[in-house]
């Protein structure tokens, strides 16, 4: 087992012991175990060991095996050389040597002498033995040996490999650091050495491996420490030899793809390096530039092709070291003459220093990576190497200056130039090689190369142009890596390429936008995906024929997309490629906004945001694979949602203003936009109806200014050229033609020039005539701009330009043979003379016919020749120059507005893959896509993007079809106590899984951007009308707050309910057999499957993860604004022919008004609509009119629908009634009286929900409310109708109590005769407690065992008695009735107390006993009161004429008796003793009335009757004592005395006895003795009594009559 050493004594304590807290740090370099100096001879002993082996150097001196030279070293020293320093030049043979004292001689007599290599490297190792820290030997001298040998041609493969090894472990171990002696100039002698390497090829792998350790070492010198030392020339020279590594074709691919690699590190740190002279210079722009400009040309590359120059230079600047560095010995030339043998020898450039080049005269230079082959017999003089550093130190070092931006700028420019697709020097390899290197320096310093404008302008010219050249190859390889450095290129310098990246762009959309049709797909609605374009916004129209421009014909479309001016078809792989290319740029976070700021917003400019997305909408269709391939459309759909991910992750960013156009600035411009398309489109089809259409809107003030048509007819590129010649050229816009041509400056320019600059703008008209006007105006403003060009006068300069014209169609018509064409004779001899009778200048004319013949004066779109790319090049760098940089938009600010622009192509997208997909991984993304969407349409409030979404998820969902689902087959499934619901709507949703997650992203994608919604508010409450009438969200609003309180909305019945677990109980073949054959003799559904039953409960589970009562309750919360979006949406579900939505079953309910049919929809739309309109008073004020017209537009029309409809549209109209009072769009008059139209049984029908509103109304409401209800009549004739109805008696009665119960009382004399009359009607209603107190008395009777019955109808007692009570209330406010009602005095008191006695007797009489005894009670009271006697008529005396006479002479009736036998006796009783006590009351009142007498016989006969009456004991007893009690009164008040007393009282007296003996005989003698008494009477009367004494006589028998009466009640009411 192999151990490991351990480290030497003296390294262990240097090296640090290992933590296992602290993990180990690689350090920067790497250390060595052994002496540097030893691993420096050791290296020397390596390469001169091998020189040996071979046969040149067999016979070399001991001194190279010794390590000395021919010299004594000492000899050496004392010449006041320091170690390591070189001498003067080769050390000469001498006698007085030790090899010539060992006598070895050579072929001429001469001692053998080392050769130079050899003794290089035993003069290094001498040197180094007195060496101690290698840091402080000579760094030139260290490398000498090695590089001699590198530069050797006499050297092989391997030897020379060695040196390569040797002088690349330098570097690695750090031997050579930046602490090295000289080392700047070690590494320019260093970078010329490994760029002019020599050695003998053998074409063998070897030679290769050198290739390899040169690429090696000069990617170490460029990355290593001392790389940052190198010049400009150093750095060129390495990166030369690089890139001609790279060219060489004869290489293995290994060896050029290595150089290749090498290549891209090496300018990794090369362009990485431009970023820090950025900081070094300073943040002051352009210091850079401004430091080095001295120095730009200072450098030059010219990599080889193939061992060939692509040029020659002019000078060896480029092969040299221009400064003051050692000058190296010269090497002989060799004669190739000399040998037979051949020995091929490879050069890595021409050794700047050999006596071949500088006695070279025919400046020729060698070939770099030439194959040269030389005689074998020249190997001896071949020997002699380049010694590079034989010179005398220096007294002051050279200064070398770091490489900076001269030769990267050098670099950047020669690996652009093997882009020229032009060049044929070059092979796609070599361009696909750039293209790479092209690619990492953009890669690493593409922002920086946009800073420096030397940089700047080789990318906005040169590599661009080679560039977008390139894209439009064939060569797959090719295509893919200039695509991939077009798009590093846009984005890290798109800044300066705002017109290069339009073109680029604009060439990818046009080559990749489809031209068909996309096709219709079965199942899939075409309206979901309408909203792609069916062509991008930048294709133009083709250009119009010009008959008259050269040729008959514009440019075939084939000629045209070869010449790259428009897309064309490609194959599938290249149109794949770009798709993905496009699809990198867009998922740049910037690059989309970038392009809709830069482009879309300016007028100028095409709408490429818009077209990209397009593009990669359209290409997501599954078609786009037919002419791409398969992976194109999931490319594409990844673009757009990588597209909108970008967007939706920058939502919430802080948004960034600063050094950016203002987004009211960018709207203004794209307004501006579209009204300039439209308008040039309008003018293409009619100029004046195009330029009216500008001036209303702005875009030009004034149409009779011809200035200003001129500015924009020129400004704009969208014109038509060809209409917009014919409109200039007319006689009637002449005007417009001197000021068009105005425009322009022809100053400095040829005559053929400035017409061919002008020509670029618009097409020469067909007709002579005004070809003739356009000239001469041309010829007018030359002139003026101060052109003369020996021209004499304006004629000729007419002619002269017609004669160019005739030029240019003679030398371009395509019709025309060449041999029939003008030359320069025909075109000089036409114009002999025509120059004011001389003749133009020769040359001056072969100039003009030369450039018209070479170049067409056409329209630039119409450019068919090779110069057409170039010409169009031209064309974009002009428009450069006065273009703007592009504006950098890393902010989230434009967001919104171009997300409005491009959202369609988006969502008809998804939606397309949503219908089409099958892949889970693609539906994941659809649904996160279209949530995204959704978020930013709710974000930047885009109702209208919100609605499409909408819209498509509903279509796809199924459930928001146009008709109202059908019901007619609902069949209710119970099962252990859990019902579902079975409809053909949940079965056939439940079987559809793709609407199912539809539905599910549709209610995900509503939730929280509720307020955005606008339209698409109609298909939610499409879908949940649906649900909501098959059961499958809740029939009632809990969720939301304000909820009305009917409880929930009755549904359609099922047509049958089947019972799952009986079934299963009965069970058996025949239950099955039977039920089914049952079904079929019933005319009902079969019964459900068990697929349709899971089906219904996956739509079931499917609804409720939708969560609809959290949609409800967010609704509810909505703003005023969104929500009234909501209610409209909802009204407009309402039938509009005023009849409702029919569906096949009917509400099953007792006694439906025929011929209507139940749509519980409507009344959820309603409801709902109320919910939402009666929040607050904010909702109430902006919605209630529309609920309200809705309402009582179904209202009015209520025989036509189902009673359930009206009567909760009643209760939801009383409801908004009761929130809007103080609004005139629903009024309590009007509602009220809609209501009372209704027909008995409609309101019978309605009557709980009504009242349950009215009740709601005197409730909540304000007094005001209230009051104006009460007073309405209809208000009253409702009640009076519904107060009878069972169901409608408790809130009619609860309405009339709450009216009538003070404080807050709403009885007024308006409608008091009303209340009264309702209240009487409720006492009437509870004489049906008779039967109840029957009931009792009978059981009472049957013993106390037993049971007493319980009352059946106690609720209507307890009613009766309250509102008899309420009656008596109301006594008490008659006093302020009659005060109000300023009526008559005895009017008055017919008017408001005659209703009360006459309603309080009627009830004296009920039946029921309860009822009875308190009706009798309070009508007793109420005659009591102190406010019912007047001294100022005698009206109150009707008492006892209308009131106590009528009711005892009905309660003597048999049949009133009949009605209760038990308690009637009582009653008898109550009222004669209530007679009585009346009577005593009003006494002194009724004293001075003339009808006292006529009063008092009537009481006397009612009493009689009573007592006549025959009902028992009762009366007999309480009559008599009654009366007694009023003639005892009477008596002692002086009233009734005999005549003898008082002879005025003798009628009174007499009529008195007179009807007391015929039913009470003794009370007179009881009384009123006869004589004696009258004697003692009169003996003994008392004397007067004064007033009041008088008075307080009478209350204290009044008092003892009460409490006597008082007694009897209560004995009656005991018994």
């Amino acid at each position: 087992m192999t151990s490991i050493p351990s480290l030497p004594l003296h390294l262990r304590a240097s090296s640090p012991a290992p933590s296992s807290t602290q993990p180990l740090t690689r350090p920067n370099t790497i250390s060595i175990a052994v002496d540097p100096v030893a691993l420096v001879i050791t290296e020397c002993i390596t390469v001169s060991s091998a020189m040996r082996k071979h046969a040149r150097w067999a016979h070399s001196s001991m001194a190279a095996i010794l390590g000395g030279g021919s010299k004594l070293a000492s000899s050496i020293d004392t010449a006041g050389r320091r170690p390591g320093q070189q001498t003067d030049g080769s050390e000469r043979e001498d006698e007085g040597s030790l090899g010539g004292r060992w006598g070895l001689r050579g072929k001429k007599g001469k001692s053998l002498q080392d050769n130079p290599l050899m003794s290089a490297f035993t003069k290094l190792r001498s040197d180094l033995k007195g060496c101690r820290d290698i840091k402080e030997f000579d760094t030139p001298a260290l490398l000498h040996p090695f590089l001699q040998v590198i530069r050797s041609s006499s050297t092989s493969a391997s030897i020379t490999s060695l040196a390569l090894i040797a002088i690349t472990k330098f570097l690695s171990y750090n031997v050579v650091s930046k602490e090295s002696p000289r080392l700047p100039e070690a590494m320019q002698l260093l970078s010329l050495a490994i760029t002019h390497c020599r050695f003998e090829a053998s074409n063998t792998p070897a030679d290769e491996v050198v290739y390899i350790r040169i690429l090696k070492l000069m990617e170490g010198m460029i990355s290593g420490p001392g790389g940052d030392l190198l010049s400009d020339e150093s750095v060129c020279h390495i990166m030369e030899t690089g890139l001609g590594l790279c060219c060489e074709a004869r290489f293995t691919q290994i060896l050029q793809r290595s150089a290749e690699i090498t290549m891209v590190s090496m300018c990794q740190v090369v362009f990485e390096r431009l970023k820090h002279l950025e900081f070094e210079a300073g943040d002051e722009p352009g210091a850079l530039e401004e430091d080095t400009k001295h120095d730009m040309d200072a450098v030059k590359m010219e990599p080889a092709v193939n061992g060939t120059a692509v040029e020659d230079m002019g000078d060896d600047s480029s092969s040299t070291l221009d400064m003051d560095t050692p000058k190296t010995s010269k090497e002989e030339p060799h004669d190739e003459s000399r040998g037979d043998g051949k020995q091929e020898k490879v050069d890595t450039a021409m050794d700047a220093n050999t006596e071949a080049d500088a006695e070279n005269t025919t400046n020729e230079k060698a070939p770099l990576l030439s194959n040269d082959e030389q005689p074998a017999e020249t190997e001896e003089l071949s020997d002699t190497p380049v010694d590079l550093g034989q010179v005398e130190v220096a007294s002051e070092p050279p200064q070398i200056k770091p490489y900076s931006l001269p030769s990267i700028k050098e670099l950047f420019r020669s690996l652009v130039e093997l882009l020229d697709p032009h060049d044929t020097n070059y092979t796609d390899t070599m361009r696909v090689m750039a293209l790479r290197i092209v690619d990492v320096a953009l890669e690493v310093a593409g922002p920086s190369i946009a800073n420096h404008p030397s940089l700047a302008s080789l990318a906005q010219d040169t590599l661009c142009r080679h560039l977008f050249q390139l894209v439009r190859s064939d060569n797959m390889a090719i295509l893919n890596e200039s695509l991939r450095v077009a798009g590093t290129l846009i984005t890290t310098c798109r800044s300066v390429l705002k017109l290069q990246q339009e073109l680029f762009l604009s060439y990818l959309v046009a080559c990749l936008f489809p031209k068909t049709d996309i096709p219709l797909e079965a199942g899939i609605d075409p309206r979901l995906y309408e909203g792609v374009p069916q062509s991008p916004s930048l294709v133009k129209p083709a250009p119009s024929q010009q008959p008259g421009s050269g040729r008959a014909t514009p440019v075939p479309v084939r000629d045209r997309q070869r010449l790259g001016m428009e897309g064309g078809a490609r194959k599938p792989d290249a149109r794949e490629a770009m798709i993905e290319s496009i699809g990198a740029l867009i998922r740049v976070p910037s690059f989309m906004t970038e392009l809709f700021v830069n482009y879309d917003c300016d007028i100028d400019r095409m709408a490429l945001c818009a077209d990209m997305v397009s593009l990669m909408s359209r290409n997501a269709f599954p078609d786009s694979a037919i002419w791409s391939t398969t992976n194109v459309p999931p490319l594409c759909l990844d673009a757009l949602l990588g597209y909108v991910q970008s967007i939706w992750d920058r939502m919430d960013d802080e948004p960034r203003t600063e050094d950016l156009p203002s987004q009211q600035e960018l709207r203004r411009r794209r307004a501006l936009k579209e009204v300039i398309i439209q308008g040039s489109s309008k003018f293409n089809a009619n100029p004046k109806g195009g330029l009216a259409y500008l001036a209303t809107q702005g875009v030009i003030t004034n149409v009779e200014n011809p200035a200003e048509i001129a500015r924009f007819l020129k400004a704009t590129s969208r014109l038509d050229k060809k209409v917009l010649g014919d409109f200039i050229s007319k006689s009637a816009n002449e005007k417009i033609l001197k000021a068009f041509i105005e425009e322009f400056n022809f100053r400095g320019l040829r005559i053929d020039e400035a017409l061919r600059q002008l020509l670029y703008t618009f097409r020469l008209p067909g007709e002579s005539q005004l070809i003739e006007r356009i000239v001469t105006v041309f010829c007018e403003k030359y002139e003026s701009d101060g052109n003369e060009d020996d021209i004499a006068s304006t004629d000729a300069m007419f002619v002269l330009t017609y004669a160019i014209i005739m030029l240019n169609t003679d030398q371009h018509n395509p019709n025309l043979k060449s041999s029939k064409r003008m030359v320069i004779e025909d075109f000089a001899r036409n114009l002999r003379g025509v120059n004011d009778g001389k003749n133009f200048d020769l040359e001056y004319l072969q100039t003009i016919f030369n450039d018209i013949k070479a170049n067409e004066i056409i329209l630039p779109e119409e450019h068919q020749n090779k110069h057409a790319y170039d010409h169009a090049w031209k064309e974009l760098l002009v428009k450069i120059k006065d273009t703007s940089n592009l504006i950098i938009c890393d902010t989230n600010i434009f967001d919104g507005d171009m997300f409005a622009a491009t959202w369609k192509p988006i969502v008809a997208t998804l939606s397309y893959v949503f219908m089409s997909a099958s892949d889970d991984v693609v539906f994941s993304r659809v649904i996160t896509g279209f949530d995204q969407c959704a978020q930013i349409a709710a974000k930047y409030q885009l109702t209208e993007v919100l609605d499409h979404i909408i819209f498509c998820l509903s279509k796809i969902s199924t459930l928001a079809a146009g008709t109202t689902p059908d019901t007619s087959l609902n069949t209710e499934v119970t099962a252990n106590d859990k019902s579902v619901m079975v409809s053909e709507m949940a079965v056939k949703f439940g079987r559809d899984d793709r609407a199912q997650l539809a539905t599910i992203v549709l209610f995900k994608v509503l939730l929280g951007s509720e307020s955005a919604v606008k339209q698409g508010w109609d298909h939610i409450i499409r879908i949940m009308l649906g649900l909501f009438v098959n059961s499958l969200i809740p029939a009632s609003f809990s969720s939301i707050k304000n909820s009305v309180a009917l409880g929930p909305i009755p549904l359609q019945p099922p047509v049958q309910v089947i019972d799952r677990e009986q079934r299963q109980n009965e069970g058996g073949l025949f239950s099955a057999l039977s039920s089914y054959v049952s079904s079929f003799a019933n005319d009902e559904p079969p019964e459900p499957s068990e697929q349709e039953i899971d089906y219904t409960l996956c739509s079931i589970d499917c609804i409720k993860t939708c969560d609809f009562e959290e949609l409800l309750n967010r609704i509810s919360k909505l703003p005023p604004k969104p929500l009234r979006r909501v209610v409209k949406s909802l009204l407009s579900h309402i039938p509009e022919d005023s009849s409702p939505l029919i569906v096949k079953s009917e509400q099953p309910s007792h006694g439906s008004r025929p011929n209507t049919l139940y749509d519980p929809s409507l009344v959820f739309i309603l409801e709902l609509a109320t919910i939402l309109a009666t929040r607050d008073s904010e909702t109430v004020e902006l919605l209630g009119k529309d609920v309200a017209t809705a309402l009582q537009s179904v209202i009015q029309h209520h025989s036509m629908y189902h009673y359930v409809v009206i009567s909760r549209s009643a209760y939801y109209l009383l409801t908004l009634l009761r929130m809007s009072d103080q609004y005139d769009f629903v009024r309590v008059p009007v509602v009220l009286h809609l209501f009372s139209l209704f027909h008995d049984d409609a309101l019978q029908r309605s009557a709980v929900p009504v009242l349950q509103g009215i009740l709601d109304c005197m409730k909540g409401s304000s007094s005001s409310l209230r009051s104006e209800m009460a007073t309405s009549p209809d208000f009253w004739s409702i009640l009076h109708k519904l107060h009878s109805v069972p169901e409608a008696s408790p809130y009619v009665f609860r309405i009339i109590e709450g009216l009538s119960a003070p404080p807050q009382t709403s009885i007024t004399v308006d409608n008091y005769n009303s209340a009264i009359d309702l209240l009487n009607d409720f006492a009437t209603l509870g004489s049906v407690g008779s039967n109840d107190e029957a009931r009792r008395d009978h059981a009472l009777r049957r013993g106390k065992g037993a049971k007493l019955p319980k009352p059946k109808h106690r609720d209507e007692v307890v009613r009766a008695t309250r509102a008899v009570a309420l009656i008596f209330q109301l006594t008490a406010r008659v006093p302020a009735f009659i005060t109000q009602s300023h009526l008559e005095p005895t009017k008055a008191w017919t008017t408001y107390w005659s209703p009360v006695f006459r309603n309080l007797t009627m009830q004296c009489l009920n039946p029921c006993r309860e009822i009875r005894h308190q009706a009798l009670s309070l009508l007793l009271r109420s005659l009591l009161s102190n406010d019912l006697a007047s001294t100022e008529h005698k009206e109150w005396t009707k008492i006892f004429t209308e009131v106590l006479f009528p009711l005892i002479t009905q309660l003597l009736k048999p049949e009133v008796y009949q009605s209760d036998p038990v308690g009637m006796g009582e009653t008898r009783v109550q009222a004669a003793t209530g007679l009585c006590k009346i009577f005593l009351h009003y006494l002194v009142a009724l004293a001075g009335w003339e009808g006292m007498m006529a009063l008092w016989v009537q009481i006397l006969g009612i009493m009689e009757r009573l007592m006549s009456s025959g009902v028992g004991d009762n009366l007999e007893e309480a009559v008599p004592e009654s009366i007694k009690n009023i003639l005892l009164v009477m008596a002692d008040s002086g009233y009734l005395a005999p005549p003898d007393e008082k002879p005025e009282q003798r009628a009174l007296w007499e009529q008195t006895w007179r009807h007391l003996d015929r039913f009470l005989p003794n009370m007179r003698p009881e009384l009123f003795p006869e004589t004696t008494a009258k004697g003692r009477e009169k003996a003994q009367a008392p004397p007067p009594k004064s007033p009041k004494e008088q008075k307080s006589q009478e209350l204290k028998n009044g008092a003892q009559s009460g409490e006597t009466s008082e007694k009897q009640e209560a004995v009656a009411e005991e018994k």
